[in-house]
């Protein structure tokens, strides 16, 4: 057995025997799906006494793959990278937060320094951030994506676009088409991921810069902090949008009230748009986003304060704002996510798979009917922060981490 089945089959053995203390079940049950039902993966205490909305809602039950599999390093040295996708070729393209790109091979073999992008401000949690390919890429080689940049009055999220050169060594014409305003002087919650959706339209995320006096434009619909944005591949709203003819709103706005997304992933089978979220201390959210709804942040959260105090009317319910389908405490401090869609591992179709950052795992979500039945952690033995993960053209999953490693997850 390798050095990091042997980790994941000992971490398992850890938590069934940690669970199985406080449950007077030892007998796991089978699902249909091939999945062995464990007690819950989260064994630690909650920051807070909140009581979920419905059951299910937070530390559902445990699942376990049956389906042998492995995680093994392939790449190393990446410098932050925050972003994996995958190109036509089956190489990887990935974003590092000092301001570069790098394309990997999937033996690991790593690229020089891909330039000609933007300034970015790198300070705090600013950087390069999500990265996207032009449904078109293999015909017109576009790319977008979205950073932390230095304007008047401040850094905001911005989202530019360019060409990858012929010889892949810099980005041609790079040109930014939406600045998320306004402008704040700090370095903290920017977001943000970016897709395309079935349109051909552009749909990306922002945070609310974390301060106390940016958080309640989470809530204001004349800012683009704390959003999900849906816009064109030129940068104006987006047909459709859910705010287009209020004028009392950005006609750019799909929907608002969230913290900081990290997170974003369309499901492979219904279409749904899906996020996670950085909560404070507790309370990192899941949910499925529907266009012109409210998500409550500030106002409503299943965490406090980073200090131990409250927030705001200490409220975790209020009529017009979503609930989360999920939601951690502890945290999971949730990046980048991906659904898997491949067929080597057959009970991990159709689930999703989230980077955790402070939790040193990647999360796996079984969903059943817009709610998660079961969580899993994956490779949460090897002490890194995994900020992004991706599917590879063969099936495998692909994870970097802070640390400047490439993992392969599969068979």
């Amino acid at each position: 057995m390798n050095k990091i089945a042997l980790m994941l089959a000992s971490g398992i053995t850890l938590i069934a025997s940690a669970c199985s203390s406080q449950t007077s079940t030892t007998t796991p049950t089978v699902t249909t799906g091939g999945d062995t039902i464990l007690a819950p993966v989260e064994t630690k205490s909650p920051n807070t006494n909140y009581k979920p909305a419905f059951a299910g809602q937070t530390r559902i039950a445990g699942v376990k793959t049956k389906t042998a599999y492995e995680g093994k390093v392939i790449g190393s040295g990446l410098k932050s990278p925050w972003a994996v996708i995958s190109l036509p070729d089956g190489r990887l393209l990935i974003n590092e937060k000092g301001g570069t790109m790098r394309i990997a091979t999937t033996a690991g073999e790593i690229s020089p320094a891909i330039t000609g992008l933007p300034p970015v401000n790198s300070k705090g949690q600013g950087g390069l951030l999500g990265l996207v390919l032009d449904p078109s890429f293999a015909t017109n080689r576009t790319i977008f994506w979205t950073f932390s940049e230095d304007t008047e009055g401040g850094s905001l999220t911005s989202v530019a676009k360019g060409r990858l050169s012929d010889d892949e060594k810099t980005v041609e014409n790079a040109t930014v088409i939406y600045r998320a305003a306004p402008a704040y002087k700090g370095t903290l919650h920017y977001g943000s991921r970016i897709l395309f959706d079935k349109t051909g339209n552009i749909i990306f995320s922002t945070g609310e810069r974390s301060d106390k006096e940016t958080r309640p434009q989470a809530q204001d619909l004349k800012s683009g902090l704390g959003k999900i944005i849906r816009i064109t591949p030129d940068g104006k709203p987006a047909p459709g949008n859910p705010f287009l003819d209020n004028a009392n709103a950005r006609p750019e706005i799909y929907s608002y009230g969230h913290r900081n997304v990290q997170s974003l992933a369309f499901h492979p089978v219904t279409g749904d748009l899906w996020e996670a979220e950085f909560g404070p201390r507790g309370g990192d959210e899941l949910n499925l986003i529907q266009p012109g709804k409210n998500y409550g942040w500030p106002v409503i959260t299943y965490g406090i304060e980073y200090s131990g105090g409250s927030i705001g009317d200490v409220i975790q319910q209020k009529e017009g704002m979503e609930q989360p389908v999920y939601y951690w405490d502890p945290v999971l401090s949730p990046a980048g996510m991906t659904f898997y869609t491949g067929d080597a591992i057959p009970e991990w179709k159709n689930n999703l798979f989230i980077g955790g950052l402070s939790s040193t795992h990647i999360a796996r979500l079984v969903i059943e009917n817009n709610k998660v039945v079961g969580e899993e952690r994956i490779l949460p033995g090897v002490g890194e922060r995994f900020r992004d993960v991706t599917q590879g053209k063969d099936g495998a999953l692909y994870a970097v981490t802070d640390g400047g490693k490439l993992y392969r997850i599969g068979k």
